[in-house]
């Protein structure tokens, strides 16, 4: 499909440079539209003055860092068109996501169209994964519970070591603050949508709390499209709860425990569909996390922090049997020193990995697995703030257990020009080992290798009143890039196995921008350029587009918060589609959301996503909702 919207920047005719020529060119006349200014402080400039964790894993302001970070915090996750986690996420910059069907389906994020093993993710901290596929378990991580997402775009291996090659992704849940504070929303939408949500937060003293349970549960729709698969409707159901508790033990010593618990059900459709006698496909996916922390100021320049973390993600799916659970454990020693405009940390840390498969059932059924690996880790890092200087200097050990010694570093500058004007550059290394799944299941090979990534970036930011935009040019490049060899003789299996001969590269250019026009008004776009690019083949990497952006709005009128949001994809070629053959069509997708406080305890929320009904494909036979219609209200008492 060929994209009506901002044509100059993603149209699949323009060239490389001229597409970058005209991105720098919006940015650059950004500032001199002329635009009504009203002083009025814009929400992103609020953000801009937050501190952030992600980036370094010390608390920073978000002004003092050189890396790509957006956050997104809960008003805006309530307003947002996203229904899960990773729908929320498409609507920054540099996000695109996969799924086969509806909610409770099986999903991929892409960051700056990497495979979705390459982003580390942390809920509160504590690390989850697989070490069956690769990767979080997105549609296990229930929105309801999440109060804020930070995202640096950009390997962090040099700070989280394994896993982080091309970003990472931290989720936080509601920490207690003041007086208690209840809530309660129920809502309902189409296809039999329900949700209720129920939770409290607050302090007494030296003690603060949060802990919140969620239920919702939707008949939903028949997700597969191909002839001769089970016509039924596809339900889902997620309950969800969490639990935050916190003690000052004195002005310079807290303790702290987060846990988290989701349990989903949901229905999908198999293959060998047999009408004379079908079958009700479920999956059924379990998520648990838990941390206890420990953080200490002993001194005015030198604090520390210990955590123990544990997160467990299982999945099962019947009648046609498969199961697998992952258990990752970790510990973390993270010390940091303050001087002046001088920062510098140390961090101990220790992860622990188990994947336990049950065996499978049948003529194809699959032996038991259950291995287990440690990799430690011993990182530096040290940042300076001096007048318009910034630089993040960051180097990381590790040891695994299998495969011995991996470094990674970052470097990075930014200068700032004016006070409006900044530009910025970074290098960094990253890698990523094997899952276990991939070196000891049927289909595995021991003498697989750690991916390794290099990454380069440059970036130009510009904010000023009203106004702020950004531009950054990344080219991040995978070598043992590992992929399954239907061809190979390497292990037992009849149908191949896991290789680690590719090379991938992930370059692009990412443009956003976002200006108040009036008092009441505010718009925001984001426009991305990609090439993930399998370089041994020259072609296209799968399901994911060369050319996407959104663009939104929000406007108070008459007592309403109205927002709208638009999405736009290039095409993308199908899964499995190596060769660049088969190809799922662009689309554009508009929703939009209405916010009004009733009285001083009630809030009504209106959306409607996908308003035009736009029927589309993320993955190739899957099909999406189409238009969906929601209406929700919230109960917090003043206080």
């Amino acid at each position: 499909m060929k994209s009506r919207v901002f044509p100059f920047c993603i149209s699949p005719k323009a060239q490389v440079r001229r597409r970058v020529r005209a991105c720098v060119a919006a940015v650059f006349a950004l500032p001199f539209l002329s635009f009504k200014a009203t002083g009025q402080v814009l929400p992103e400039e609020r953000t801009l003055r937050e501190t952030v964790v992600t980036a370094t894993r010390v608390e920073q302001p978000l002004t003092d860092l050189v890396a790509d970070v957006s956050v997104i915090d809960r008003a805006t996750i309530e307003r947002s068109s996203g229904k899960t986690v990773a729908e929320v996420l498409t609507e920054l910059p540099g996000v695109q996501m996969a799924r086969t069907g509806g909610v409770g389906s099986e999903s991929s994020v892409y960051l700056r169209g990497a495979e979705t093993r390459f982003t580390a993710v942390y809920i509160d901290g504590v690390r989850i994964d697989s070490q069956a596929v690769g990767g979080a378990a997105w549609e296990s991580i229930p929105l309801s519970q999440i109060d804020r997402i930070e995202v640096m775009r950009g390997p962090a291996a040099a700070v989280y070591g394994s896993d982080a090659v091309n970003g990472v992704i931290q989720l936080f849940t509601r920490k207690g603050e003041g007086p208690p504070v209840p809530e309660l929303s129920l809502g309902a939408g189409s296809r039999a949508l329900y949700q209720a949500h129920a939770g409290v937060s607050g302090s007494s003293g030296a003690f603060d709390y949060s802990l919140g349970a969620s239920h919702e549960r939707s008949k939903g729709f028949n997700v597969r499209t191909d002839p001769g698969a089970n016509p039924d409707r596809d339900d889902y159901q997620m309950t969800s709860g969490r639990l935050r508790l916190g003690l000052q033990i004195n002005p310079r010593h807290r303790i702290e425990g987060t846990l988290l618990s989701s349990d989903l059900d949901s229905g999908y459709d198999g293959f060998g569909y047999d009408p004379a006698h079908p079958v009700d496909d479920r999956n059924k996916s379990r998520l648990r996390t838990g941390g206890l922390n420990w953080s200490a100021q002993w001194t005015e320049a030198w604090r520390s922090k210990f955590s123990v973390t544990e997160s467990r993600s299982f999945y099962q799916s019947s009648p046609d049997f498969y199961q697998t659970e992952t258990r990752l454990r970790g510990y973390l020693f993270q010390n940091e020193w303050r001087f002046g405009p001088h920062l510098l940390s140390a961090d101990l840390e220790r992860r622990e990995d188990t994947l336990d498969n049950a065996p499978g059932v049948g003529s194809y059924g699959s032996p038991a697995l259950y291995r287990s690996r440690a990799q430690n880790g011993v990182a530096l890092a040290y940042s300076l703030k001096a007048g318009p200087h910034a630089i993040q200097v960051q180097a990381r050990h590790d040891e695994d257990s299998e495969f011995g010694g991996h470094d990674s570093g970052t470097v990075a500058y930014g200068f700032s020009i004016t006070p409006a004007w900044r530009v910025t550059t970074s290098a960094g290394t990253s890698f990523r080992a094997p899952t276990l799944y991939q070196r000891f299941s049927e289909y595995g090979s021991p003498a697989l290798l750690p991916e390794k990534g290099r990454n380069y970036e440059a970036g130009l930011r510009y904010a000023q009143g009203a106004t702020s935009a950004g531009l950054v040019v990344y080219r991040n490049r995978v070598r043992n890039m590992i992929g399954f060899d239907y061809a190979s003789t390497a292990c037992a299996s009849p149908f191949g196995c896991y290789g680690s001969t590719g090379h991938a590269q992930y370059e692009g250019v990412t443009l956003t921008a976002s200006h108040r026009i009036s008092q009441n008004l505010t718009v925001r776009t984001s426009l991305n350029w990609q090439d993930p690019r399998d370089l041994d083949t020259g072609k296209v990497l799968v399901q994911r587009a060369r050319r996407y952006g959104t663009l939104g709005m929000d406007w108070y009128t008459g007592g309403w918060r109205l927002g709208a949001e638009m999405q736009a994809s290039g095409q993308r070629y199908a899964y499995a589609d190596t060769a660049n053959r088969q190809t799922m069509a662009g689309y554009g997708l508009i929703s939009l959301s209405a916010q009004r406080a009733i009285e001083k305890n009630y809030t009504l929320l209106l959306r409607i996503d996908n308003v035009t009904g736009r029927n589309y494909e993320l993955v190739r036979n899957y099909a999406v909702p189409g238009r969906t219609v929601y209406v929700g209200l919230k109960w917090t008492p003043a206080h």
